[in-house]
């Protein structure tokens, strides 16, 4: 399960993810991380089943979760399977079948909009998030 972690550094930097691993004793995958001196975001995966106990162990360190599911939708009417969005992904969610259509894996998408911006049909978008 893909979580986003928002957190504030005015407290200090402490480690927050390392500290929900030694807590929860959870590996936790860091897919993509923007952080600067004010503040941080963290895309997270986790195992589906330990997703309550990180949820809580990270908003009791100050942390706000939200969890992400299916956040890229593709437009089957408008895509052309030009394959434009194999190309610039960097996590390899999209595929062509043996049939020339595309196909995508939402379970590897790491949300860096690469996919959405250089669509030439406009045919992907960004699902809202829960």
């Amino acid at each position: 399960m893909k979580l986003i972690v928002t957190f504030s550094r005015k407290a200090g930097k402490k480690p927050i993810i390392a500290q929900v691993v030694l807590d929860t004793g959870v590996l936790i995958n860091v897919e993509r991380a923007l952080i600067d001196s004010s503040e941080g975001e963290a895309l997270i995966d986790i195992p589906d089943n330990a997703c309550m106990v990180v949820k809580e162990r990270l908003a009791a360190l100050g942390a706000t979760v939200r969890v992400l599911e299916d956040v890229i939708f593709l437009d089957e009417s408008r895509c052309v399977d030009c394959g434009a969005c194999i190309s610039i992904c960097p996590q390899e969610v999209f595929s062509l079948s043996d049939d020339w259509k595309l196909s995508m894996d939402g379970n590897k998408c790491v949300l860096c909009r690469r996919c959405i911006e250089i669509c030439p049909q406009q045919a992907l978008s960004q699902k809202s998030e829960t």
